[in-house]
């Protein structure tokens, strides 16, 4: 049986691990909140895929993988990319195109990369990232660094052949990785019933041999104990975990609104969501384990100052010079 649901008893979280939870995830809702407010101004040079309303599995994941992670991300990357980095300066540089962004304004917000602190690439390419990972998995496994490749990607990409021949070559190889499937339901406008040939994505996975988990609470401990379990027994049985985190987008695919009029969803039907807002039930836990209203506000202006300073410099940087913009793109002997 390759379902650990069972074995699931996690230990109760410090409330330093409660906090720093629940400031991964304020720092990526208020970034995004930063975007939406200063979009119209049109200096922000990409489009913009949103991650409001994911924001639990992604800081959840990367909290327990304690600065051991490489991580590979999809296009909707913004969440990933501060819970992995914390590093606002170069986020906003890139979104505004400028040369002290991660690409020196080149990837904007689909590419976005930090390799030193190991977030290693996201990518506009539907589950290109996958393939990428499994080799980062095999590399620290032959290198014994006790590093764990972790891959983010929506249920979209298991429309991919390229999910399935990763996830059949991890479990050849006995790679212990992560696949984490940030299952919204949707490729782009497309529910799941009309793409999958299945009923269930967990009872399908669990054929490969591989470790299968599930978490559907939209609450941000909860996650980060699942993915210490999966990181735990994935290393002990070197085996690939597969974690399903059912979640919720807020906003339209591809943009900064909201898009119920569009016809393919209704807000009704996701009400539980925002009701169960991982952001709101995380405070409301802050609150009980002893933490006082002005040290959390406290804590939650000084990311908004961080987040209205980042923005600041990104809008008087400078671009990159034209020919910086065909660096890398062919080949270079310098």
């Amino acid at each position: 049986m390759n379902d650990h649901q069972t074995h699931f008893h996690p230990e109760p979280l410090s409330s330093e691990e409660s906090l720093r939870l629940y400031l991964l995830m304020y720092q990526a809702r208020k970034a995004e909140e930063a975007i939406m407010a200063h979009y119209h101004t049109d200096q922000m040079k990409t489009p913009m895929h949103m991650s409001m309303g994911q924001e639990a599995g992604v800081a959840g994941v990367i909290a327990a993988l304690q600065g051991r992670g490489d991580v590979f991300s999809t296009y909707r990357s913004h969440a990933t990319f501060l819970c992995q980095t914390e590093d606002l300066d170069p986020f906003f540089a890139e979104m505004y195109g400028k040369k002290t962004g991660t690409a020196e304004g080149r990837s904007g917000s689909m590419h976005l990369a930090f390799p030193e602190k190991g977030h290693h690439l996201s990518s506009a390419i539907v589950s290109s990232c996958l393939p990428v990972a499994v080799g980062a998995g095999y590399a620290n496994k032959l290198l014994q660094n006790d590093r764990m490749s972790v891959v983010f990607f929506g249920d979209g990409a298991m429309d991919e052949g390229v999910f399935w021949e990763s996830m059949n070559a991890a479990c050849v190889f006995k790679v212990p990785m992560l696949f984490v499937c940030e299952d919204n339901g949707l490729a782009v406008h497309t529910g799941k019933s009309q793409r999958h040939g299945y009923k269930s994505i967990d009872d399908i996975v669990k054929a490969f041999d591989c470790l299968s988990y599930t978490d559907e609470t939209n609450n941000v401990e909860s996650i980060y104990q699942r993915t210490k379990q999966a990181v735990k027994e994935s290393y002990a049985l070197m085996k690939p975990a597969f974690l399903r985190i059912q979640c919720h987008r807020y906003l339209e695919h591809v943009g900064i609104n909201e898009d119920w009029e569009a016809g393919y969803r209704s807000r009704p039907s996701y009400s539980w969501w925002y009701e169960n807002d991982s952001l709101k039930m995380q405070r409301q836990k802050l609150t009980t384990v002893g933490f006082e209203e002005n040290f959390l506000q406290s804590q939650e202006q000084h990311i908004q100052d961080r987040i209205e300073k980042a923005i600041q410099k990104a809008e008087k940087a400078d671009f990159c010079s034209v020919e910086r913009l065909y660096a890398g793109v062919f080949y270079e002997k310098n």
